[in-house]
């Protein structure tokens, strides 16, 4: 017998080498702390400095950049100026067919108590109005797909930082038992800058994004083949004591740790996946709310994407992230067509958003659910050719709704065509900052080590938009 005191075990070695590893089951269902102490080499702490205002947040990235001007930022002096030369100084473009000034081709309307003026675009998104936070004096650092996707989700306009999600996870765990922390529902998209911009870059790998596809099968490889349970059984052993011999030669390894947790959670998955996708079991009143039973295919996927980020919500999960389902050929980013894209883009979002919102409202979920509706930049008030709009990181709109900000209120302006942001500028590590303030984290101290110094979401930057936050 060894003297156990002399063994130099980590925490996840002794559960995997005692009671032939199955203690390494019951691992990954402890409390975050214990899963922290097993990832970081760090002393326990929590992040925790703020009233935590939201507890999950659902990002609705729109993919490719919707236009604010067609959206939520109304701007007469467009529809007052449409085909006339654009007066202002015109910055580099990406693709330099600047035409025209272009009057929005949507009508816009005061919606709610508060008057919130939405465009056509939105009916079902604009009933919500009075719980809509509308930020419209966002900038990017970047106007090339690829690098603002980098920005909006990591921080950084560079491939390989952890993303948002990846560091809300890490900041603070997650409720659920049986599902990823962060989950991608992935409509039918994948953003230019690819899985880059869900992964974890140098935090833990149990961090990063879980992605979710749309269909019967949304994990690959979680649904058991083996003919019995006691066969999985085994398999789930031997993949175990390889591990386990490998760690033993090895020491602590990130990698293979991670493929460890992963292999439990797959292993729970198996039943918790299945009954999370069953939507059949809400209300035929409830799916038709969110658009499944809709005529544009559009619809029937994001509204079923809507509808499983209200059921991750409901099981603990903590970061959920929505890719478009398409719809115009080319997501959001409409350099032609404009008209007809941005249409149908809107058709195959709205409803489905609509819905999560009074569906989550009504629920009691929306108080501590923050809700973010975002691209990754804008688009210019001057037509790209005759009838586009090419890209704008000088000024554009993102919401919230939910998780302790205040609705029915827009924060911010642009120029009076809608180009530059003029009032309140916010730059993305200021949205970041403020997420994480509403998480109940304070940016400054949610900190990695790494390449010599502390790193973070906001890296040396970012300040919270404390008025938009409820008091």
């Amino acid at each position: 017998m060894h003297n156990i005191n002399s063994l130099n075990f980590t925490r996840r070695q002794w559960l995997t080498r005692s009671a032939l590893g199955f203690g390494a089951l019951s691992l990954s269902a402890l409390d975050w702390e214990s899963v922290r102490a097993a990832t970081v080499q760090k002393d326990k702490q929590s992040y925790l400095q703020y009233p935590q205002r939201a507890k999950n947040v659902i990002f609705l990235y729109m993919d490719g950049a919707p236009s604010q001007v067609d959206t939520f930022d109304p701007k007469p002096l467009l529809t007052k100026e449409n085909g006339q030369p654009f007066k202002m100084k015109v910055q580099p473009t990406q693709f330099d067919n600047n035409g025209s000034t272009l009057g929005s081709p949507w009508k816009f309307k005061q919606y709610g108590e508060s008057g919130l003026p939405v465009s056509d675009l939105f009916p079902h998104v604009a009933a919500c109005a009075d719980d809509l936070c509308v930020v419209r004096s966002m900038t990017s650092a970047f106007s090339e797909h690829t690098n603002a996707n980098y920005f909006l989700h990591t921080g950084h306009g560079l491939q390989g930082r952890p993303s948002m999600g990846a560091w809300v996870t890490y900041g603070l765990g997650t409720e659920s038992k049986d599902l990823p922390g962060y989950v991608v529902l992935n409509s039918g998209l994948i953003p230019p800058g690819g899985l880059a911009c869900f992964g974890s870059g140098f935090l833990p790998a149990t961090f990063q994004g879980s992605v979710f596809k749309k269909g019967a099968t949304p994990v690959a490889d979680i649904i058991p083949k083996e003919p019995s349970s006691a066969a999985q059984l085994r398999k789930l052993e031997l993949m175990r004591k390889m591990d386990r011999s490998l760690l033993e030669r090895t020491g602590r390894h990130d990698a293979i740790e991670s493929a460890i947790s992963n292999y439990e959670l797959a292993f729970r998955m198996q039943t918790a996946v299945p009954d999370l996708m069953d939507i059949s079991k809400e209300t035929e009143t409830t799916q038709k709310e969110y658009g499944i039973f809709n005529d544009w295919a559009g619809t029937k996927t994001f509204g079923q994407a809507c509808l499983v980020a209200r059921r991750m919500v409901e099981r603990g999960v903590r970061f959920i992230q929505l890719t478009c389902p398409g719809g115009a050929g080319d997501r959001w980013d409409q350099h032609n067509n404009l008209k007809d894209g941005h249409t149908k883009n809107a058709k195959s979002v709205d409803q489905p958003i609509g819905a999560l919102l009074k569906d989550l409202k009504a629920r009691g979920l929306l108080d501590d659910t923050l809700v973010l509706w975002a691209g990754e930049f804008g688009r210019t008030p001057f037509a790209q050719g005759t009838n586009g709009r090419d890209h704008n990181p000088f000024g554009f709109t993102v919401w919230m709704a939910g998780g302790g900000v205040k609705g029915g209120i827009s924060y911010g302006a642009t120029d009076e065509y809608g180009y530059h942001a003029v009032e309140n500028r916010l730059e993305m590590h200021d949205l970041h900052a403020t997420i994480l303030h509403l998480l109940g984290i304070e940016h400054t101290a949610l900190t990695r080590r790494h390449s010599g110094r502390d790193m973070r979401l906001t890296d040396v930057h970012g300040k919270i938009i404390h008025d938009i936050v409820k008091s």
